[in-house]
């Protein structure tokens, strides 16, 4: 099997959404997908991207991605903060979600950031066994906070 590594483009959108869906589905939580795909294309590719993605194709098919964008720490200064990373069910095993998260870590360093920072749901052992590989600090001091609509 071939794997391709690559920046996301807008023409993606589309394809990053259902895998987005996807893991929505995988966990519990589609009904809280509401963005649309004209605001997805316009966040990352628009005048003023917020995000930045890395897409992993097999056969010109995009089976698995990375989002991630730049967040300020007071304290840390700039890190890199990945949003998701998702390999489809069918693809899952083949070290794609390796090569991707490598992606990531690579572009951190070459953004010259201090860090890099993401959440996992405590009962997703798949994917803490994942991280696990890369020796991260799982910080259970901080509990996450939301709004919604403001």
């Amino acid at each position: 099997m071939s794997v391709t590594i690559r920046p996301a483009v807008r023409n993606d959108c589309p394809q990053l959404l259902e895998l987005i869906r996807e893991l929505a589905e995988y966990e519990r939580a589609l009904h809280e997908v509401e963005v649309s795909l004209e605001h997805f294309e316009e966040s990352g590719f628009g005048p003023c991207p917020v995000w930045w993605g890395i897409v992993a194709e097999v056969d010109d098919d995009i089976v698995g991605f990375a989002l991630y964008y730049i967040r300020y720490s007071t304290w840390k200064g700039q890190r890199l903060y990945l949003e998701d990373i998702i390999v489809t069910e069918e693809f899952r095993g083949c070290g794609i979600g390796k090569m991707l998260f490598d992606a990531v870590l690579d572009d951190a360093r070459k953004k010259n950031l201090n860090g890099v920072v993401w959440q996992v749901l405590e009962w997703n052992e798949p994917a803490i066994n994942f991280y696990n590989k890369y020796s991260p600090t799982f910080n259970q001091e901080w509990i996450t906070c939301t709004i919604e609509r403001v």
